[in-house]
């Protein structure tokens, strides 16, 4: 048996849990289970043990390597687990050696104490970021994901993230285009620009070129591709170059995911966010007038430390006046080390009831949208034989076409959560 990488949390870490396996498959692993997992919550680290203790029982004799954010923040945790045969950091997880180290290790014997099992270094001590050309990344897939930025050098308060990724660090942009190009002309009809903190990318290069700029890059050199998307984005950190492809470059999607936390000022402020409110506002509308057909979605935390009632109306106000599509919302989890753990907390039935009452908000954002896309004609990537999506991604239900096509259909109406051709 090989590899099997099972995945918990963002986007990034489907890229790099493809990194994860070709490089465990090299170093000769088998019969091994890697865990990939997340610790934006402590619901993501629960279900990582859960999962563990799961995948032991189904297969005994499976080798059980944790890597990702919460190995790298929580090593003696996992280590302490009898499951768990080796920890491995979130950097080292990307490096052939690391995998090679855990087959010696392996090889060597049973009965390693757990001080043994963790090979995790200081993420903080990382400066550079090696690009990760993967020829058969998800082969046959009509969307992937392409890894351009890591880390982050802000210190929102609510946030564990920067002690599991590190500092921002970029890939240089020849490397990135060089990668969408072969993914492209593999047949990959849409690429996904990813990142901790996509916006902050390029600081770290020479030049400090901006995400704009690479954008840009991307769709000049690489004619082939016929359709790019970015992922979650700081709307305070966007550039000029990146609004003007907004406005002016169809192949670039009309879909941006904001980080947006909360639609109040002193709660913004609390959680050491770089916008205000007015902030958020006039970007939405900044980039409507650009494209006026964008859809825009955001992350919103419901229940952060001190969070009023009133503070809270703001946050669920925010979703119509930015007209939201799409709601990620997180109900505040406090991280262990993390200013915010230490502030006054909300209730936790108060945050439940405030999360299910912003998702309601979010579910009629989103039925407003698939109503107003009845009678459109959209271009359509065919994902599987049953769904594709939208330029703006809302997924539509399909029969009888081939994935990975772009075709233009009629929009005749939704089901509630899909349109309907």
């Amino acid at each position: 048996m090989s590899v099997d990488v099972v995945t918990f949390g963002c986007r990034l870490n489907a890229f790099e849990s493809e990194v994860i396996a070709r490089e465990a498959d090299n170093a000769g692993l088998t019969d091994t289970i890697v865990i990939n997992s997340c610790a934006v919550t402590n619901e993501a680290v629960a279900q990582a043990r859960q999962s563990i203790r799961r995948l032991k029982r189904e297969r005994p004799s499976a080798r059980i390597v944790v890597t990702g954010c919460a190995a790298q923040t929580q090593a003696q945790m996992f280590a302490g687990m009898a499951e768990v045969d080796r920890v491995v950091g979130n950097n080292d997880k990307m490096r052939g050696e690391a995998w090679r180290n855990a087959r010696a290790a392996f090889d060597g014997g049973f009965g390693i104490e757990a001080s043994e099992k963790i090979a995790v270094a200081d993420i903080m001590a990382i400066r550079e970021m090696a690009p990760h050309l993967l020829e058969g990344f998800q082969k046959g897939l009509p969307r992937v994901f392409v890894q351009v930025q890591n880390g982050c050098d802000h210190r929102c308060t609510f946030c564990i993230i920067p002690y599991g990724r590190g500092n921002s660090r970029s890939v240089p942009m020849g490397a990135v285009v060089d990668q969408v190009r072969a993914l492209a002309v593999r047949g990959h009809a849409e690429i996904v620009l990813t990142g901790v903190d996509l916006t902050s990318y390029g600081a770290d290069l020479p030049g400090a070129p901006k995400l704009g700029q690479l954008t840009k890059q991307i769709l000049r050199h690489v004619p082939e591709l016929k359709r790019l998307r970015i992922s979650s984005i700081d709307s305070i950190e966007v550039d000029r170059d990146l609004l003007d492809v907004i406005a002016d470059d169809e192949r670039l999607m009309p879909h941006l995911h904001l980080s947006l936390q909360s639609g109040d000022d002193l709660v913004l402020k609390r959680m050491k966010r770089r916008h205000s409110r007015k902030d958020a506002v006039e970007f939405c509308a900044q980039v409507r007038r650009l494209r006026p057909d964008i859809a825009l979605g955001a992350d919103i935390i419901a229940g952060f430390p001190t969070e009023t009632e009133e503070m809270f109306a703001r946050s669920q106000g925010l979703v119509e006046e930015c007209d939201l599509t799409f709601l990620h919302v997180f109900p505040y989890s406090p991280r262990p080390g993390t200013p915010a753990a230490r502030m006054p907390q909300v209730n936790g039935k108060v945050i439940k009831d405030r999360a299910k009452r912003l998702r309601a908000t979010g579910e009629a954002a989103l039925q407003k949208r698939l109503a107003s896309e009845v009678g459109s004609v959209r271009r359509v990537l065919i994902e599987s034989p049953t769904q594709g999506r939208t330029e703006h991604f809302v997924p539509v239900a399909i029969a009888g076409e081939v994935p990975g096509e772009v075709r233009a259909l009629a929009i005749a109406g939704h089901d509630g959560a899909r349109l309907m051709v």
